[in-house]
């Protein structure tokens, strides 16, 4: 196909369709591209070198598909607000936005019937839905716009269609799919090397994108048919499930007691596998799911070295080695095919030949209970962001940014207290009995036991130090006694 128009054929049927609602499947362990990536900020919120992230940039391409009346967004409970700045970002427009939020991981089978199952509610039966990864890549969002009307003919048509990409290279980190034209004849799980290049040469497979484009009818039927528990249990997790509607956005926040019974299972294993009615769309859009660093590092340029640098680094004797320290200078001499990545409280030294290692590196963080797996020293919260900037024994001190017209909870702590003072900005202090403005350049005190809250009545950020001192500093020393985001 040409990549700037649709053929006539295919405009019109496409014209001719319902509503199409992209689904957002907003998740991840974090594990990958450590130490960047963390649990609680997966890879979709990650930022590349044009300063948007992934999931800005999936949000963004779905939304000027032509039928998109609302893009639904399926994500963790504690990855929303996170989200929604993100989405606020290249959402200009207002486009609704609705949110399936997940109390825990429970892979995309169940994501896809609790999306089916809302869109019929809230969408109708006949919608497509066109089922996307918040942290894949696309550079050539025209040929994904005409791969996806191809899509939405084939699921017209009753099929399950996924979006099978072109293979450029014999790739092992990839599932494949045999196909005839738009016939799936098989799915094949990810090869050895020597196989890889068997498929390359017969020109026969494509590289299984994880993409899927499909009506609500159609999926429901065959998840009745293929995965009836996946299902009933997210039907009945969905009727105890409260809905949140206003200003634009809607959301349903999964009740976690009945949500515990959905099965762990992929959409590929749960329906593709199993169904007759699977299609396929074999595309070339410039996609790439960004697995490794390895992967990462080939959208740069390399010099003539073959070294790639984000940020600054000084090199000397160095060849085929990525870096990526913004923060920093990194010194590198007499290496070769290493991965070299910088942040503030975490450094990533890997040979490329073992990028998908990394993973192992998270494993022993979270068995030995570091939180460097988990959190960021930058980390987001529904009303701003906090950094630690140093700690020892029984003092901690923080930067704390606020939002305009945003608040942190009513809340109390056990075993620290809290200096506050105030860089820029105006903060609304409640501090016991007492409410007070605290300006620039002032500072208040919150004993340990007593009730507090901080505001930004402003509308620019308000940026404080907070000192912490106690016997006592891990972050669940709260109790909440009044909290606009829903938190216990």
């Amino acid at each position: 196909m040409n990549d700037a128009v649709l053929p006539a054929a295919l405009q019109q049927a496409v014209s001719a369709q319902g509503v199409l609602l992209p689904v957002i499947l907003c998740g991840g362990a974090g594990t990958r591209l450590w130490p960047v990536s963390r649990e609680q900020h997966p890879k979709p919120f990650m930022q590349l070198a044009d300063g948007q992230s992934l999931l800005q940039k999936t949000f963004a391409r779905a939304a000027a598909l032509p039928g998109v009346e609302q893009v639904l967004t399926v994500t963790n409970r504690e990855l929303l607000f996170k989200t929604k700045d993100e989405y606020a970002r290249v959402n200009p427009n207002g486009l609704p936005t609705a949110y399936i939020l997940e109390p825990y991981g429970r892979n995309t089978a169940p994501a896809l019937a609790a999306a089916a199952l809302w869109a019929e509610q809230h969408v109708g039966a006949d919608a497509t839905l066109l089922v996307l990864a918040a942290d894949h890549l696309i550079t050539r969002p025209e040929a994904f716009a005409q791969a996806t009307a191809e899509a939405r003919v084939l699921a017209e048509a009753g099929n399950m269609v996924t979006f099978g990409i072109r293979p450029t290279a014999p790739e092992t980190g990839y599932g494949y799919i045999e196909a005839d034209g738009h016939r799936v004849l098989r799915f094949v799980e990810k090869p050895p090397l020597e196989l890889a290049a068997e498929y390359l040469a017969s020109g026969r497979y494509l590289w299984n994108s994880g993409m899927f484009c499909l009506r609500v009818d159609t999926v429901l039927r065959e998840l009745a048919q293929h995965a009836p528990s996946v299902l009933e249990s997210l039907h009945d997790c969905l009727g105890a499930s409260p809905q949140i509607e206003g200003a634009g956005q809607m959301q349903v926040e999964l009740q976690a007691e009945t949500f515990r019974y959905a099965p762990d299972i992929s959409i590929d294993y749960a329906l593709m596998e199993n169904s007759r009615n699977v299609a396929v769309v074999p595309c070339d859009i410039g996609w790439s799911d960004i697995g490794s660093w390895t992967a990462l590092s080939e959208l740069q340029t390399a010099d003539d070295q073959g070294n790639r640098v984000h940020g600054e680094a000084l090199m000397h004797d160095v060849h085929d080695c990525y870096v990526q320290s913004p923060q920093r200078v990194v010194g590198l001499v007499g290496v070769r095919d290493l991965i070299v990545v910088d942040t503030p409280d975490a450094v990533l030294v890997a040979d490329r030949r073992h990028a998908q290692d990394v993973r192992q590196i998270t494993a022993q963080l979270k068995a030995n209970g570091h939180e460097a797996y988990r959190l960021h020293r930058e980390v987001h919260r529904p009303w701003g962001t906090y950094t630690v900037l140093e700690e020892g024994a029984q003092f901690k001190i923080k930067r704390i940014v606020v939002k305009p017209k945003r608040a942190l909870s009513l809340q109390m702590h056990h075993h620290r207290s809290e200096h506050w003072i105030v860089v820029s900005g105006t903060a609304r202090v409640v501090n016991g009995e007492q409410s007070m403005l605290v300006r620039t350049n002032e500072s208040t005190y919150i004993p340990a036991g007593i009730r507090h809250r901080l505001e930004n009545p402003g509308i620019l950020d308000l940026v404080m130090i907070e000192v912490q001192s106690g016997a006592y500093l891990g972050e669940d020393d709260i109790v909440r006694f009044e909290d606009a985001y829903g938190r216990h």
